[in-house]
């Protein structure tokens, strides 16, 4: 069995969405998921597989969105591809609550920020299939369109630090 962590996009945002984590346990655990284990009530998952990263997220997506009545994309992640994330984290000074990760399927094509408008002291970087932004004001203060924000879900570095960990506790 893998260890995988599986990040729904859209999950208890603003009224959208609406899946208590309690529920999605139950799901995951009724679809033959192990040791599932969840993280603040924004869609973090954290579980055994005995399918690869692409089936089970095929399979997350499949019995989320029928318990939603609309479609849920999810991302998923090793640990391994987890930790690397943290380790290519291109802002290391930054405040890990100022520090976002937003997650894709696939990598954007090279470039693809290229002639992005950043209005404020906003930081972005392309790593692969995560885009990292430093929000040195805080998100909240920020007018920068997201890039990807919507095909891709975004997590703070100290979340992604606690999913490590959670996936580490698991062995």
């Amino acid at each position: 069995m893998t260890t995988l962590i599986a990040l729904l996009r859209a999950v208890n945002v603003t009224g959208t969405g609406i899946l208590r984590m309690e529920e999605l346990r139950a799901l995951c655990t009724k679809a033959g998921f192990k040791d599932v284990r969840t993280y603040i009530q924004s869609g973090n998952v954290v579980l055994r597989s005995s399918n690869d990263a692409a089936r089970t997220k095929a399979k997350l997506e499949e019995i989320v969105s029928r318990k939603l009545g609309k479609p849920c994309r999810v991302l998923v992640r090793t640990l391994e591809e987890l930790e690397q994330v943290e380790r290519r984290n291109p802002f290391p000074e930054a405040k890990p609550n100022f520090t976002m990760v937003l997650f894709l399927d696939e990598a954007p094509p090279k470039g693809a920020l290229k002639d992005w408008k950043i209005p404020g002291g906003e930081r972005l970087a392309l790593k692969g299939r995560e885009l990292y932004l430093h929000f040195p004001d805080g998100q909240g203060k920020s007018k920068l369109k997201v890039p990807f924000a919507d095909i891709g879900t975004g997590r703070n570095l100290n979340t992604v630090r606690k999913l490590i960990a959670m996936a580490r506790e698991m062995g």
